[in-house]
């Protein structure tokens, strides 16, 4: 692990409106170590290619080896925001995510951390109870590797209308 983790938001995430994510702001959160059992847990369920759910089959692969579904590796991600990012008192959900990526495959015995960088915070005109809050998202692993990138969206209540 040679990436530091940067310090939280000033508010604990049960406190957090849409006035505290600041443009330009960034956090980061981890670690998940992520096992074979699950990978094929994951895959076996929703994802069955056999680079995925078939580690002989992996072997002989492009990848080498077998590697964790880029839909499991994004509810990896997902776990990381929602435990630590994304308020718990004021979220209103998400219209949706922008230009996902997987970058790197994740394998059975990786570490992976968050890096959510606030890219931008605008208070909706139509609904001033709440603001629209971009944010950059690299899920990395140990070796500093991103595995995945997208661009997160949620709507956040604001502590005053």
């Amino acid at each position: 692990m040679t990436k530091a983790l940067i310090a939280d938001f000033d508010a604990p995430i049960d406190h957090r409106f849409f006035e505290d994510y600041q443009a330009g702001a960034k956090y980061s959160y981890g670690w998940i170590t992520v096992t074979e059992a699950e990978v094929l847990e994951f895959a076996r369920r929703f994802d069955t290619q056999s680079i995925h759910i078939d580690p002989v089959a992996a072997a002989a692969g492009p990848f080498g080896g077998l590697i964790a579904s880029g839909w499991h590796t994004t509810a990896i991600m997902m776990r990381l925001l929602a435990d630590h990012y994304v308020s718990s008192n004021a979220s209103l959900a998400s219209p949706g995510v922008d230009e996902l990526r997987w970058t790197a495959p994740v394998r059975p015995g990786d570490q992976l951390a968050l890096t959510a960088t606030v890219a931008s915070a605008r208070r909706s005109k139509s609904k001033p109870d709440r603001g629209l809050v971009h944010t950059a998202v690299e899920l990395f692993n140990q070796h500093d590797q991103v595995v995945l990138t997208l661009t997160a969206m949620n709507f956040i209540r604001t502590k005053v209308s």
